[in-house]
C-alpha cells in the first residue's frame, strides 16, 4: 500500500527568508494513486499583514486571517497527517521552502528533499515543449479546473492529484487488459500465477461462401497454399 500525500500552500509572498509568511495549507491523501477522501485543510494568521499583490492572488484579508491559528498551533496535526508519506506539490520547491521555513521557526525538523514528488519536474519530462503550469496541464490532461477562479491551496491540491495519476497514466494505466490468473500457494512452494485460456474456442464468424470467396481472392497472388490451409483449418476449429 502506497500512501502519497499532494499538498499546496497559500503565502504572503515569495520570500519565506524574508518575512513571508504561510496563510494556507492543503494536503490531499492517495492510497495507491486513489483520492481516499482523507484532506488537511487550514487557514494560518501569518502574524503581519498581508500585500496587495499576494491578496489578488488568493483572496486572503488580515481580516480574514485574524482570528485563524498560528502555524505553531497546528504543528502536530500536520505532521501527524502527512506522517512520512511522500509529498508531492507542483515547483516543489517553493511550497518546500515554505514550509521549512515555519517547521524551523517553531523548532521541528524540517522535510528532506528526497521526500518530494515535483509533478512539475515530471510534467517537463512529458512534455518537454510546454507549458507546463497547473493550468494549461489540466487543459492539456483534460481536468475541469472550472473552479479555479483564485488560488486555494486545498483546491489545488485536489486537482493537482488528478493531475499527477494522469501524468502518471491516470484512467489508462492498466486498461482492463490484465490476464485471468490463479494464485497458487503452499507452504513448500513459491507464490506463481497461471494463466488460463479460453474455455472454448470462439463461434466461427465467416461463412463457407465468405471463405471460398477469400480464397478465390488470393489464388492469384502466387504463394497462397500455406494461407489458404490456414484458413481451412481455422474454419474446421
Amino acid at each position: 500500500m502506497l500512501r502519497e500525500i499532494v499538498f499546496d500552500t497559500e503565502t504572503t509572498g515569495f520570500n519565506p527568508l524574508g518575512g513571508d509568511r504561510v496563510v494556507e495549507i492543503g494536503c490531499v491523501e492517495l492510497i495507491d494513486c486513489v483520492p481516499t477522501g482523507e484532506n488537511f485543510h487550514v487557514y494560518l494568521n501569518p502574524e503581519r499583514d498581508m500585500p496587495d499583490a499576494a491578496f489578488r492572488v488568493h483572496g486572503l484579508s488580515n481580516e480574514f486571517l485574524r482570528d485563524k491559528p498560528r502555524f505553531v498551533d497546528i504543528a502536530d496535526s500536520f505532521e501527524a497527517f502527512i506522517g512520512d508519506a511522500k509529498l508531492i506539490a507542483h515547483n516543489a520547491s517553493f511550497d518546500l521552502g515554505f514550509l521549512n521555513a515555519e517547521l524551523s521557526r517553531v523548532g521541528r525538523a524540517e522535510i528532506v528533499a528526497e521526500r518530494i514528488i515535483d509533478t512539475l519536474v515530471i510534467a517537463r519530462r512529458k512534455f518537454p515543449f510546454g507549458p507546463n503550469s497547473l493550468d494549461a496541464l489540466c487543459q492539456r490532461l483534460q481536468i475541469d479546473n472550472s473552479r479555479r477562479t483564485k488560488h486555494g491551496a486545498l483546491l489545488d491540491a485536489e486537482i493537482l492529484a488528478e493531475v499527477y495519476i494522469e501524468l502518471l497514466g491516470g484512467r489508462q494505466k492498466d486498461l482492463g487488459l490484465s490476464v485471468k490468473t490463479q494464485v497458487i500457494t503452499s507452504a513448500t512452494t513459491s507464490t506463481r500465477a497461471r494463466v488460463e485460456g479460453r474455455s472454448r474456442s470462439l463461434p466461427q464468424r465467416l461463412s463457407p461462401e465468405d471463405l471460398d470467396r477469400h480464397i478465390q481472392f488470393i489464388s492469384g497472388f502466387g504463394s497462397a497454399i500455406l494461407w489458404n490451409d490456414y484458413i481451412r483449418q481455422k474454419a474446421d476449429s
